[in-house]
């Protein structure tokens, strides 16, 4: 059995008896693992001789979810911290310094739901004569969905008027048909603002599930939603996201029926 394997299994094994009954409808900590491991792929960093991976990773979860391991999350985060070690040696990557899973509770979650950070930080303990990484901001934070047993059909193939969803900028619509936008000065954004108090790549909307959320792209200046100093937030109709000093406005709408 792998190394891999093993560890999956202690994971697992932390929730047994008195807690395995209640994770049936809460996130999984086997699936925490698996989606930190996914994480470290999508945020790889290839250097001219190496690949770095991030090092630090924060975990988000819904009150109700972390709630439910309390007493045991040291030893998560331990067993977690060795997944990610581990699939990093095996994968051959380089961390700066050994891998440290963090967790923090999110009020906008839903049960079932939880989100990861990744960032690449130096450790307090440079190698010797390693070479340094190119400067990476956090990754954005991506958030996860427990699945639903019966899955919606789209509104047409029910024969329903199709939703628009959008982002108003000095009373000019942005649809965002693909379920995500970045947001910036940058002109290979897809809402390019001319305000120079936004950064090049900003901030980005996009859709997790039925719901769309905004994520801060590690930007200069910060991003606010309804007036609120905010990382990440999930998005309800007519939310008002702050980028320097330009306004967005979050919009979901039925097409008018011809």
């Amino acid at each position: 059995m792998s190394v891999l394997r093993n560890i999956e299994h202690k994971i697992e094994g932390l929730f047994e008896g008195v807690f395995g009954r209640a994770f049936r409808t809460h996130v999984q900590p086997v699936e925490l693992a698996r989606k930190l491991v996914k994480e470290m792929e999508d945020h790889k960093v290839v250097s001219v001789s190496r690949v770095y991976a991030p090092n630090e990773y924060t975990v988000y979860l819904a009150p109700a979810d972390r709630e439910q391991f309390t007493s045991y999350e040291e030893s998560l985060r331990s067993e977690l911290q060795d997944y990610i070690a581990e699939n990093a040696r095996r994968e051959r990557y380089e961390l700066l310094s050994p891998p440290e899973v963090k967790f923090e509770t999110d009020d906008d979650l839903e049960m079932g739901e939880f989100g990861i950070a990744t960032r690449m930080v130096q450790g307090p303990v440079p190698q010797p004569g390693a070479p340094e990484p190119a400067a990476a901001p956090p990754g954005a934070t991506m958030v996860y969905r427990k699945p639903v047993e019966t899955e919606a059909v789209s509104a047409e193939e029910l024969g329903l008027a199709r939703e628009i969803v959008s982002l108003t900028v000095d009373d000019t619509k942005h649809e965002l048909d693909s379920g995500r936008a970045v947001i910036g000065r940058s002109k290979d954004c897809d809402i390019q603002l001319a305000d120079p108090n936004v950064s090049r790549k900003h901030a980005e909307v996009r859709q997790e599930g039925a719901a769309y959320w905004v994520v801060d792209l590690g930007s200069t200046n910060g991003m606010e939603v309804n007036g609120r100093r905010q990382k990440r937030a999930k998005l309800r109709q007519g939310d008002r996201i702050t980028l320097g000093s330009t306004e967005l406005v979050f919009r979901r709408e039925t097409e008018p029926e011809t």
